[in-house]
Formats: C-alpha cells, structure tokens, sequence
C-alpha cells in the first residue's frame, strides 16, 4: 500500500489524477468513479488536462459506486447526475453506468448491476472516498468484507454527514443501491483520497487498525494495490500507527 501526504486538497487532487492520467494513457478502459466532496478536486484537475493537455477518456467507460432509491431521474443529487454535473459533461468518456435507484424491484436492480461491473471488468483505477464512520462506497460499519453490489440502508451519521448537499437531512434518502466491498475489491487499483481532520480517524483506523467490517475501509488493507493520498489534515493520525 502508497500512502501519500500532501499539504492540501488541491494537491491530493493532482496526485490522484496524475493516477488516473497515466491509466488512461496506458490504455485503461474501465474506470470506477465515486462522489461526495472529496473526488472535485480530482475530476477539476482531470478535465484542466482534457481541455489543456490532449487527455482523452473517448476509450474508457466509468462506473459509478452507488445511486440513492427513490430521487427522480435528472435529480440534482441524484450520483448519475452529480457526476455528469461534476465531470462527464466536461470530457469525452465513452459511457457512464450506474445503479438504478428507481427501479421496482431494486434487488434485481442491484444484481444486474454487480453483473456489469463483472462482466466489463475488473475495473482498472477504482477511485474512493472515505466516510467519517470508515464507510467506502455506502457499505456502512457491519459491511461484509465480500459483499457484492446490494440494497442498503444509510446510518444516521452518513445521512447527517449528506445533509448538506439537499436542503436538510429529511429529504435526504434512506436507502441506496451500493457495490459491495467484494465488488469494489475485484478492480485492479484502488485509489482512496481523503481531505480533513475530520477524516483522520477513519483514515487511521482503515490503515492501521483491525480488518473488521466494523471499518468497511480497512478492507483495502487486503488488496494488492492501494494507493492512498490525504492532505495533512487526514494524515494526523498516521504517525501513531507507524504509516
């Protein structure tokens, strides 16, 4: 595992994309995308070098972590629209994929989706966030390790913690359709950013403490390839777990 410290946000996020930059150069044709706060930087810097330095995404197809049950299609805080919002409109990529969050029958919904993810993949460059509470993607704590892509049900906390994107924690969705941990641990390189002293703990204890689904992040503890990168904020807690 890579962990790297940066000063700041906008320098975590040109590490990050330098990842995803030299991926696609290479031939990647799959990326995973994930949402939230901490991903903007990346997709800022990643659509500078669409516009600035030739980069094309013509050749790759992205797939999304997770979508929300229930918001209408075309929903401002719906995942498929954030990402067009925040990156897909601003590039050339081959195709975007995520859940359906609207579907009927949500269990069959979600295993189709896994199904895509598998049958498209693996994932070259799966890129990552980390929740307050060690969630990745929105396998919340109690996650199975390998778990596949699956209806859940949002913690108090993460609702709390999203609130800010709609105009208050009640409209703020109960349920999603997330990859699971074995979903997300099939792609060949993980890339987890992280920004804040708020994150540190959950940084800490993902890097540094048990493998528990009671932390669904230190699952990445198992993968072969992992790159970390957090600003000095997130990084506080590293030192005491010798990272």
């Amino acid at each position: 595992m890579d962990v790297i410290v940066e000063r700041d946000e906008a320098a975590c996020g040109r590490v990050v994309a330098d990842v995803f930059d030299r991926a696609v150069r290479s031939g990647a044709t799959t990326l995973g995308l994930a949402t939230g706060s901490s991903p903007l930087s990346v997709y800022r810097e990643l659509i500078r070098r669409h516009r600035e330095e030739g980069l094309s995404f013509a050749a790759v197809r992205a797939f999304l972590l997770d979508e929300y049950v229930g918001l209408p299609v075309g929903h401002p805080q719906s995942y498929a629209q954030v990402i067009r919002t925040e990156f897909a409109d601003h590039v050339d990529l081959g195709g975007v994929f995520g859940p359906d969050g609207g579907s009927s029958d949500l269990s069959s919904a979600a295993a189709a989706y896994d199904a895509l993810v598998v049958s498209s993949g693996p994932v070259d460059v799966q890129l990552l966030g980390i929740g307050a509470n060690g969630h990745i993607g929105f396998n919340e704590p109690g996650s199975p390790l390998d778990s596949r892509t699956r209806v859940t049900t949002l913690t108090s906390q993460t609702r709390q913690d999203n609130a800010r994107f709609f105009a208050g924690v009640d409209e703020v969705p109960h349920r999603v359709i997330t990859q699971g941990l074995g979903t997300i641990s099939s792609a060949r390189h993980l890339v987890l950013i992280a920004t804040g002293e708020r994150k540190a703990a959950a940084i800490a204890a993902a890097l540094g403490g048990p493998v528990t689904p009671e932390c669904p992040a230190s699952v990445l503890q198992l993968h072969p390839r992992v790159t970390v990168v957090v600003d000095e904020g997130a990084a506080v807690g590293l030192d005491r777990i010798g990272v």
